[in-house]
């Protein structure tokens, strides 16, 4: 099933994709369908207990052939950095390219919502703590990066620069994560095409790996890193992230003072 928050009517509401719809879960409008463009589109997350903060974790260079584009040697361990939740912005949005930058681009990422809390888990057992699966579009500025192993938050915790949905699509229906095609485009042109079976880190890895030291909660999420293809874009340009069986998601780049 295919989830979605969204706001309507002067509310926010939980929804599903129903025939090409959004069919509402709110109480007083169950069941009530209203079209994609009727809406504005949130990150399709639940949000979280006000004593605990959602925690995203995010991979660089976890392609392979991303880590030859940028001239880097492929890590040994997974390269991780946090993000804050105000980072977040949902479907449609829009992403602030901050005055004076030369390059900022897009990064097409599968996203795991974790399920259930998850401490030491084996990797065998990994895919029983995910809820569900998303599209995440990690934009980064290289104006401000100091250290591709370690990006520094001018470089990736920006307000709106993580794009994220447009549904949570529960795990069950996605068979296998690690075999999913990845597609950009800008303005229409692919210019970014990879698969997830490429990453150097897999899912169950992830999973293992971050939960040997922290504990994973529900509602966290994890960016798995964007194969090569990366691009500048500039304020004017739709860039649209997509992730077999899981969505396109839609974003425009808006000048700072926009």
């Amino acid at each position: 099933m295919k989830h979605a928050r969204i706001a309507w009517a002067g509310a926010i509401h939980d929804a599903i994709e129903a025939d090409g719809q959004l069919e509402l879960l709110t109480p007083a409008f169950k069941g009530r369908r209203v079209g994609f463009d009727e809406v504005v589109w949130l990150p399709p997350l639940a949000p979280m207990p006000a004593h605990r903060p959602r925690t995203i974790l995010a991979l660089g260079l976890n392609y392979a052939d991303h880590a030859k584009e940028l001239a880097f040697k492929a890590p040994e361990e997974p390269l991780a950095f946090l993000k804050g939740e105000a980072s977040l912005t949902g479907h449609r949005g829009f992403t602030v390219r901050p005055a004076g930058v030369s390059y900022m681009h897009y990064e097409c990422e599968l996203a795991v919502v974790i399920g259930k809390t998850a401490r030491k888990v084996k990797r065998a057992d990994a895919y029983d703590f995910i809820a569900g699966y998303t599209v995440a579009n990690d934009y980064a500025i290289r104006d401000y990066l100091e250290n591709w192993y370690r990006p520094n938050l001018r470089v990736k915790n920006r307000d709106t620069c993580t794009p994220i949905g447009p549904w949570l699509v529960d795990a069950a229906d996605v068979p296998d994560p690690m075999n999913l095609a990845l597609q950009t485009t800008v303005n229409g042109q692919v210019t970014q095409s990879g698969h997830t079976r490429d990453m150097i880190f897999d899912v169950p890895f992830l999973i293992e790996y971050f939960s040997r030291f922290m504990t994973l909660q529900p509602g966290d999420l994890i960016l798995t890193g964007t194969p090569d293809g990366v691009v500048d874009c500039r304020p004017g340009d739709v860039i649209v992230t997509q992730i077999e069986g899981l969505g396109a998601l839609e974003n425009t780049i808006a000048h700072a003072s926009e």
